[in-house]
């Protein structure tokens, strides 16, 4: 099994150590147009070889898109484009296609139509590192934090059936490839989108991938999805950029906010360290939902500000209470 991880970054990196580290990779392709950022993979090791975008695409079984999601509105069509069942030979080794076993039946393939060796391709499956049954069509996941445009960059493509929406909520404030780390993913909630669009044995494959991040499986609309994300993550960004903004203008003496911050304002503020390459679009994108987050945001902040004006120290209370129901939920 090869996976081709387009974008080495936080996301991208860790799928990619994880996947191979715990055996659902035979082989781990990379790309990444920045060419620092490329060398920093191969020396730490993301993946196993840094290609091209047209290599990867050619050499992998699976093809994760993990880059911001104004791109990959573009991208996956591109990719979908561009795939078929060919050549994907493995990091210049022996592909398991080329010989028969494992499970897999093997179809004879007309001269011409078998890439560029001739060799014969699976018509069902392989065998999975953990005992399933692995697709050896060759199928395109995003990673991305929005999920409705691309969904609908794609709607109607001939080969929609081989793309599989996720978003694997899991993250940190850091970006780039140093930012990736083992173990990113397990215990976290991954979301599938937009289910019944997507080919059954695809879904099984992307399903065997994400159990081997440890990771749980949720399923829903792309509409919803971006809805629910909005609430419990877009918001916390734009809450932690807007508090980085009011701190910076109103403390200029930057050695104080060092010297003064507490682990209360750290916490709160970290997310205003990420990166915003990834943030524009995401915001853009889903602007419908993050609006109305931010009208009702802006809402119980004005509930608030009332309060504390008038020395309501009754009203105050209440407010913190009510938020104190979020205990239930949170632990």
């Amino acid at each position: 099994m090869t996976v081709g991880v387009i974008g080495l970054g936080l996301i991208g990196g860790s799928m990619a150590l994880d996947l191979r580290r715990r055996g659902f990779a035979g082989c781990t392709l990379g790309v990444e147009q920045d060419p620092v950022a490329a060398e920093a993979a191969r020396t730490i090791g993301l993946v196993d070889e840094v290609v091209s975008y047209e290599d990867c695409i050619r050499r992998s079984d699976i093809i994760v898109v993990a880059v911001p999601v104004g791109t990959a509105v573009r991208m996956v069509p591109d990719i979908l484009d561009k795939i078929s069942g060919g050549d994907t030979s493995t990091c210049g080794l022996v592909h398991p296609r080329t010989s028969v076993g494992g499970g897999a039946r093997w179809i004879q393939v007309p001269e011409g139509d078998a890439g560029d060796n001739g060799r014969g391709r699976s018509e069902q499956s392989e065998r999975s590192p953990a005992g399933g049954s692995i697709s050896t069509a060759q199928i395109v996941i995003d990673v991305c934090s929005t999920k409705e445009q691309v969904g609908r960059a794609v709607e109607g493509h001939p080969k929609r059936g081989r793309f599989v929406s996720t978003h694997p909520m899991a993250g940190t404030e850091y970006s780039g490839p140093w930012a990736a780390q083992p173990g990113l993913f397990d215990g976290r909630a991954c979301i599938v989108c937009d289910t019944e669009k997507s080919d059954k044995d695809a879904l099984k494959t992307i399903e065997e991938l994400y159990a081997a991040l440890n990771m749980r499986l949720l399923e829903m609309p792309s509409a919803q999805h971006d809805m629910h994300a909005a609430y419990v993550s877009h918001i916390s960004h734009v809450t932690s950029f807007a508090l980085a903004l009011t701190v910076l203008d109103k403390e200029k003496d930057e050695k104080h906010i060092f010297d003064l911050a507490s682990g209360g304002f750290s916490s709160t503020v970290r997310l205003a360290k990420s990166n915003p390459d990834m943030w524009v679009p995401i915001l853009t994108q889903n602007k419908g939902n993050v609006l109305q987050v931010m009208d009702t945001y802006i809402e119980k902040m004005r509930a608030f500000r009332e309060a504390v004006a008038a020395g309501d120290e009754a009203r105050i209370r209440e407010l913190i209470e009510e938020a104190n129901r979020i205990k239930r939920i949170l632990r």
